[in-house]
């Protein structure tokens, strides 16, 4: 394991520590970032899960579907946005299930 020396403000490590009850730097900051990335993978998920409800469909699906014409005016700003936005909670949620497996 490589460590490196890193300088926390005083400020931001009071912060840490209330936030996860942990008064080592170094397993409040670990702390802080695993709460941070279950977090926005929770969020993410819950995008994903909205845009499914919305369409009826997975995402992969939805493409195809506005390929297809079953997506009714596919070019709408509406619709064109919602496909932003889903792939990339997508890419979101697959790059946050990445840095997940780094977390000790």
């Amino acid at each position: 394991m490589v460590t490196e020396m890193v300088v926390i403000p005083k400020g931001t490590h009071n912060i840490l520590q209330r936030l996860t009850g942990q008064s080592r730097p170094d397993v409040a900051l670990s702390l802080a970032i695993k709460q941070l990335v279950r977090l926005r993978a929770k969020e993410a998920q819950e995008q994903i899960k909205s845009f499914e409800n919305k369409y009826n469909m997975t995402f992969v699906e939805f493409e195809k579907a506005c390929d297809d014409g079953r997506i009714e005016d596919p070019f709408s700003y509406e619709v064109e946005k919602d496909d932003f936005e889903w792939e990339a909670a997508i890419t979101d949620l697959a790059a946050l299930e990445e840095i997940s497996q780094w977390i000790v």
